[in-house]
């Protein structure tokens, strides 16, 4: 069974950074890392959907036209306006997903953290919904923590496996260490080099 929403609104009860998104080196470095792995400087539509207080959320709407994020805890929605609120083409709705998935076509879908919390039939139904929302040229970008999360239904191993399975596109970057896993697939499979010409 996927984790349900009150686990997620009692996480952010009384604390805007439950992560500590912004004073980890380790959370600081895995941003970096996944922003340094996208193969584009700049993406027309972004969908980062679990997006917590939206601290990569600001980083990614440095790189698009459009950034539309959610998550499932109203808390969490609220802290990611105020973040984004300089931003005016970013929007973050509460969503609960995959049962909301918003309407549109996104170029970039950001899986940061997600997966586990999903059952595999729910994880199923997602990435089946981020394949009909994909863009010709679309990529999905997955992060995920390595060690066990108690209550979680799925470890990044087993979220992996199933995008890599499911999704059927190019594996692009694969940058796996001991505490996570970060991969980008792409439906055209150009690398930067090929994309500016220098191939």
């Amino acid at each position: 069974m996927s984790v349900a929403t009150p686990y997620f609104d009692q996480l952010f009860a009384g604390n805007d950074d439950p992560w500590a998104f912004r004073q980890r080196w380790y959370e600081q470095r895995k941003r970096a890392l996944t922003l340094a792995v996208l193969t584009r400087a700049h993406y027309t539509s972004i969908f980062e959907p679990g997006c917590a207080n939206g601290e990569l959320s600001a980083e990614l709407a440095t790189r698009c036209d459009q950034l539309v994020c959610c998550d499932t805890a109203a808390t969490a929605v609220g802290l990611a306006r105020t973040r984004l609120s300089a931003f005016p083409h970013a929007q973050v709705q509460q969503r609960r997903l995959p049962e909301q998935w918003p309407t549109g076509q996104f170029e970039l879908i950001v899986l940061s953290e997600l997966g586990y919390y999903l059952d595999a039939a729910d994880l199923r139904r997602l990435i089946d919904c981020a394949l009909a929302s994909l863009a010709p040229n679309g990529q999905l970008l997955a992060c995920h923590w390595r060690p066990l999360i108690e209550g979680c239904p799925q470890t990044a191993e087993q979220v992996h496996a199933l995008l890599q399975q499911r999704l059927g596109m190019h594996p692009v970057v694969q940058h796996h260490e001991e505490d996570f896993l970060l991969d980008l697939w792409s439906r055209d499979g150009t690398s930067v080099a090929s994309h500016e010409g220098l191939r």
